[in-house]
């Protein structure tokens, strides 16, 4: 398995901290695909700005219907979470 470096969520400032802030009120916790982008901060904000249009934006699919195409996605590629 790789290993990517990341901001611990006791390191973060700026940006990383406001989503990190932002993941844990969504959430309850960070997922370790937000602190993936966590090192490139610009990229954090595209990747969480990208996410809230998937699941969030106007769409003919049901945020259900979204969350369970998440759902199997993820379980095809054996994503862990």
């Amino acid at each position: 398995m790789a290993w990517i470096r990341t901001v611990p969520e006791s390191e973060a400032t700026g940006i990383v901290k406001e989503e990190y802030e932002a993941g844990i009120e969504r959430a309850g916790r960070v997922y370790n695909i937000v602190k993936l982008f966590s090192i490139k901060p610009e990229s954090l904000k595209v990747f969480i700005n990208q996410y809230k249009v998937a699941m969030f934006g106007p769409s003919k699919l049901s945020r259900a219907q979204r969350e369970m195409i998440a759902t199997v996605v993820s379980q095809i590629n054996s994503c862990r979470y």
